[in-house]
């Protein structure tokens, strides 16, 4: 007499049903961590503006805009709001965070505050 072997029907229904929880779980924090890390990265090109908008301000006493540039997903836009005021924001224009935008404000004394359009459960470390 030869024994059989083999999974059951049931034990391969237990691993499919264990497999469907765990991606059901796995993909939304998956798809919430790409859109963290495209915040990240226009956060950090957006920051890198600041040097060159402080230079501005320390020479020319004026807010004056750059040019608008790119980045590697996204498009980054200078707005003064008075001379040595305004915001640097950068708009994600690919993947997952299409749409969504870092801002770097500063204020007239000088203070920079961050913002991103990102539901708030989605926290950004320097943001």
């Amino acid at each position: 007499m030869k024994k059989q072997q083999g999974f059951t029907l049931i034990e391969l229904m237990i691993v499919v049903a264990v497999i469907g929880v765990l991606s059901a779980i796995a993909v939304p924090k998956y798809q919430e961590y790409v859109k963290k890390a495209a915040i990240g990265t226009a956060l950090a090109s957006v920051s890198a503006y600041k040097t060159d908008v402080e230079d501005t301000i320390a020479s020319s006493g004026d807010f004056t805009s750059a040019a608008n540039a790119t980045f590697g997903i996204g498009t980054i836009e200078f707005n003064q709001e008075a001379s040595s005021a305004g915001k640097i924001i950068a708009t994600i224009n690919e993947g997952s965070a299409n749409g969504a935008k870092v801002t770097l404000a500063r204020d007239s004394a000088g203070k920079w505050t961050c913002s991103h359009s990102l539901s708030a459960s989605v926290s950004l470390t320097g943001c």
